[in-house]
């Protein structure tokens, strides 16, 4: 049975269509993005999913339950919109939010002392949440979102406000909730997260889901036309090639698709004229190149 299942379903907001017709599902034990461009239909798919919203056309079911107060309870929510009581303390507002969720006192104690150690921020057990960092704010409603221990994790832009040293921290924690058969999705602007972590994807464009399916799948189905090229040297050469499209170029590295895949031996060839070349290989576009080209296909769809 999919952990998440969501059937023809739309949101409108006055005349605005936010969703339309979206449909898509999360398998048990694997980590699945929702990408997209800002205002696509993300986050309200998300709240659908929390019953914070109600759709308008379609369903949603969490483990076979239609969404509703059933199915509150088996998740872990973590919004994009961090809502925490600043003059709390940080220890009273955890064991305050796990009751919520329905943990006695004594449960809740052990598993929030836990997580807290697991983040290094049992010192803060007795400030006012106020004190606290942006960062250390994030780390502490994390840790509310998984102390109930739900089967199914849902995190809205999770790596937000993070900086690289707690976000990779947060990724081995993901990777750990993963490792021990617990479904994540998550919604992240951040291509190179969604590239190391997640097992499958959907992607949205105003409102519609346009591309659904493995990474490695999604990866396949567009070629291994994308030329990754380090070395040292002047590569303007590269300027004159026809049919090349840059997806990432500095002063000794460049990664570009080329239209023309008879092409690479001439560029290779060139290269190694010109440059002292570190490597060059023929790859699966990244996820962010993918991305863009789907988003810019879809426009161009829709707006002819």
């Amino acid at each position: 049975m999919s952990v998440v299942e969501v059937n023809g379903v739309t949101k409108r907001f006055g005349e605005f269509t936010a969703v339309d017709r979206v449909s898509f599902t999360v398998e048990p034990g694997r980590i699945f993005g929702i990408l997209g461009p800002n205002g696509a239909g993300k986050t309200t798919t998300i709240r659908m999913m929390n019953h914070i919203t109600i759709p308008d056309e379609g369903e949603i079911r969490i483990q076979g339950v239609r969404v509703g107060p059933e199915t509150q309870p088996r998740i872990g929510y973590l919004p994009e919109e961090r809502g925490l009581y600043r003059k709390m303390k940080v220890g009273e507002h955890l064991v305050y939010l796990a009751r919520l969720k329905g943990m006695s006192p004594e449960t809740a104690k052990a598993a929030l002392r836990y997580w807290l150690e697991r983040f290094e921020a049992i010192d803060w057990i007795k400030k006012e949440v106020g004190e606290l960092s942006k960062g250390m704010q994030q780390k502490i409603q994390f840790i509310a979102t998984v102390a109930h221990d739900p089967d199914l994790y849902i995190f809205d832009e999770p790596f937000s406000g993070l900086d690289p040293i707690n976000s990779e921290l947060l990724k081995e924690v993901i990777l750990e909730l993963k490792s021990k058969g617990k479904t994540i999705l998550f919604s992240t602007h951040r291509m190179e997260q969604v590239e190391q972590m997640c097992d499958d994807i959907v992607l949205y464009n105003q409102g519609r889901t346009i591309l659904t399916g493995s990474v490695n799948d999604i990866k396949r189905s567009f070629g291994k036309n994308t030329v990754v090229l380090e070395f040292d040297g002047d590569a303007s050469f590269l300027d004159t090639v026809p049919g090349i499209r840059f997806n990432n170029r500095s002063n000794r590295f460049a990664e570009f698709t080329l239209e023309d895949d008879s092409q690479t031996r001439h560029i290779l060839a060139q290269a190694l004229e010109t440059l002292d070349v570190h490597r060059f290989e023929r790859v699966f576009p990244s996820l962010h190149e993918i991305f863009i080209q789907s988003v810019k296909k879809d426009r161009s769809h829709v707006s002819g």
